[in-house]
């Protein structure tokens, strides 16, 4: 008989939201799960790349949460290795297997294969100016003051003091922000050029929400605090409660990159009934009245269009291209401001390298990723996956990394080819001396597309979107895109969690999924 109650929830997109949704519903209501991808690849941003052995995680992903729920989601799916639950399972205790909720079929991932597993890994993450390594975020040490000079050091102190003295009354854009959490000066320093180079736009033109929802409680102080807390008090927990999530000293990984979290989800739910489509591009959803009753979709192996019903409707789509599906009767303001809303495009160059050059002078560099800060550069971050999972390298004597660009499609950047790119590259990071270009022993590129919704553009009026489609009754945005709203893969999974709790205790507001990571204990801060 079948388990499913007749009732179908189609999911557009793979992502962590997207296959978050899917994995719920299977485990808590009747409500089958279809899930369309317009691409091969599961996991979305999330995914892991593979290039000749070596595995990329595109945009670096930490497996730690301020939520006890996603901390333990994705202990269900990969447990950390050498915990008890590992170990419990391997010995065959099935009780212990159906507390981790690890009900595989035989046709899913082999919790008994060693790779499996989650590691846990140190978090070491720094800033990269004036050829000098600094912490991130900025600790106020020797390191730092000779660094940067008592000048510069004095005019830091006092910027910060008149701002603590008299605190801007009017905040209205991201700049703004910045200088009245930290002083002009110190914003100046070590904000102003990176977040240009990530956004492409002065702070001045971003509105200030960015900062409200990326930088919500860190400051001067707390980094202090924590500095001396931790000369005195060692990690004995994951779960951090008390630190704020910039500071966190441990995360945990999948052995084999984020993708494994999702490619081993995806496969618990096709065992379990649902169904993943690739290769698969949503164009049309119908509308009738207050509710979306069907998608168009075409396939992109046989060209071929289809349609298909549904009672519950997930999108983690780009917001533009979701506005533009749902047909010729949408408001003519809705249609503009959704084609007002920007985004920011990614390109990673991934390099094999026999060793990084800068480690010469300063020895092993051991941090998971550095913040490029150097102004006569476009480079805007730089991933060292060996750092990450040791797994992630095919040859463990070579450095495997990967520079991270932020652009426009269409623009200078966007434009080159991909030779043309990568010498570029290995280039700009021969000119900072972190590398000798003679080292390179290979290298791949990789473009990702509307990688982070900006907000310019015609977002300060976005509400005028959300109420739109809030007022289809079964249908919800969810996820990082989905949403046009920046964030992290814990908060897109809690905003897909939370529309399953919404469909299955009859909530009609959506308001709750808007307010997740708006709350204090989502935060990641900078």
């Amino acid at each position: 008989m079948d388990k499913f109650n007749g009732k179908y929830a189609i999911i557009i997109g793979a992502g962590p939201a997207g296959l978050t949704a899917a994995y719920e519903l299977l485990k808590r209501t009747n409500i089958k799960p279809l899930v369309f991808e317009s691409t091969d690849k599961i996991g979305g941003i999330s995914r892991t790349e593979i290039y000749n052995g070596n595995r990329i995680d595109i945009g670096g992903h930490r497996f730690f949460s301020k939520s006890d729920v996603v901390m333990q989601w994705w202990q269900n799916i990969l447990p950390i290795q050498g915990s008890p639950a590992r170990d419990e399972l391997k010995s065959g205790n099935k009780t212990m297997q159906q507390e981790i909720e690890l009900k595989l079929s035989n046709n899913g991932p082999d919790p008994e294969k060693e790779d499996m597993v989650m590691l846990i890994r140190t978090r070491l993450s720094r800033i990269f100016f004036l050829k000098r390594f600094f912490d991130y975020p900025i600790s106020i040490n020797w390191h730092t003051i000779s660094s940067l000079g008592p000048v510069k050091i004095l005019k830091i102190g006092w910027t910060y003091l008149l701002i603590r003295l008299f605190p801007l009354k009017r905040i209205s854009n991201l700049e703004e922000f910045f200088i009245n959490r930290f002083g002009k000066e110190l914003y100046e320093t070590f904000f102003k050029d990176y977040t240009e180079k990530v956004w492409g736009v002065p702070c001045s033109e971003i509105d200030s929400r960015w900062g409200a929802q990326r930088i919500k409680r860190l400051s001067i102080q707390k980094v202090i605090l924590h500095i001396f807390k931790s000369l005195f008090i060692k990690v004995k927990s994951i779960e951090q409660k008390n630190t704020e999530t910039s500071l966190i000293e441990q995360f945990m990984y999948p052995k084999l990159g984020p993708g494994q979290m999702w490619e081993s989800v995806a496969e618990i739910i096709r065992s379990k009934g649902g169904e993943v489509h690739l290769n698969s591009s949503v164009t049309d959803l119908f509308l009738d009245k207050n509710r979306v009753v069907e998608i168009g979709y075409t396939d992109l192996n046989s060209k071929e269009k289809k349609v298909v019903k549904g009672d519950y409707f997930f999108s983690t789509m780009p917001v533009k291209h979701l506005i533009g599906s749902m047909g010729s009767d949408v408001p003519k303001k809705v249609i503009r401001v959704s084609e007002g809303l920007k985004y920011r495009d990614f390109i990673t160059v991934g390099l094999l390298l026999n060793k990084l050059k800068v480690e010469e002078n300063i020895g092993p560099v051991k941090d998971n990723w550095i913040y490029i800060q150097e102004k006569d550069v476009k480079l805007g971050r730089l991933q060292i996956f060996n750092n990450w999972s040791p797994y992630l390298v095919k040859d463990e004597d070579k450095i495997w990394i990967g520079l991270e660009y932020f652009c426009n499609v269409g623009d200078e950047l966007w434009r080159k080819s991909d030779h043309e790119f990568m010498e570029f590259a290995i280039n700009e990071l021969q000119s900072i001396q972190i590398i000798d270009k003679a080292d390179v022993l290979d290298r791949t590129i990789i473009k990702v597309p509307k990688a982070y919704p900006a907000y310019f553009g015609s977002y300060s009026e976005f509400h005028v979107i959300r109420q739109y489609t809030d007022s289809y009754s079964n249908l919800f945005l969810i996820g990082r895109n989905g949403m046009h709203k920046y964030n992290n893969q814990d908060h897109s999974m809690l905003t897909a969690i939370t529309a399953v709790d919404n469909i299955i205790n009859g909530v009609i507001s959506k308001e709750n999924l808007w307010n997740i990571n708006m709350e204090k204990t989502y935060h990641e801060k900078k």
